[in-house]
């Protein structure tokens, strides 16, 4: 049995058509804002996590924000990163000093971690997403 050759694809304009006089205010629309155009630089490597905790609240990152973590980034000093100590992810500063890594809170007062051969960096911490009060 023969079969049909697959139909031509028809494109469906996403605009309407008008059967009256346009609006002058559709000159100035602009198109829906997508958070991942603005925040997402490498789609594929890139992840939304919820914060819980205040260790980084000297780096505006509060309990409950929502960080943007992208994986393809190069981690470097002073950047903030997601690591995965043990079972647990953790959301710290990076500090280098000779030839040692360190994952620093913001602000002073929690314990300063070493990171070790068995800690995993997820990825840089590129963006930050909080409520106002």
């Amino acid at each position: 049995m023969r079969e049909d050759p697959p139909k031509p694809r028809v494109i469906f304009w996403p605009q309407p058509v008008f059967a009256g006089f346009p609006s002058p205010g559709d000159d100035y629309l602009e198109p829906a804002l997508d958070i991942h155009d603005l925040v997402v630089a490498h789609p594929l490597t890139t992840f939304f996590l919820r914060v819980s905790g205040d260790s980084m609240t000297g780096a505006c990152i509060a309990d409950q924000d929502v960080v943007v973590v992208d994986r393809a980034l190069t981690v470097a000093h002073n950047k903030i990163v997601v690591v995965l100590v043990g079972e647990h992810l953790l959301l710290k500063r990076v500090k280098v000093t000779q030839r040692k890594i360190f994952l620093h809170p913001d602000p002073p007062g929690y314990p300063v971690l070493e990171l070790h051969k068995d800690d995993e960096i997820w990825g840089v911490v590129t963006h930050c997403l909080h409520r106002l009060p």
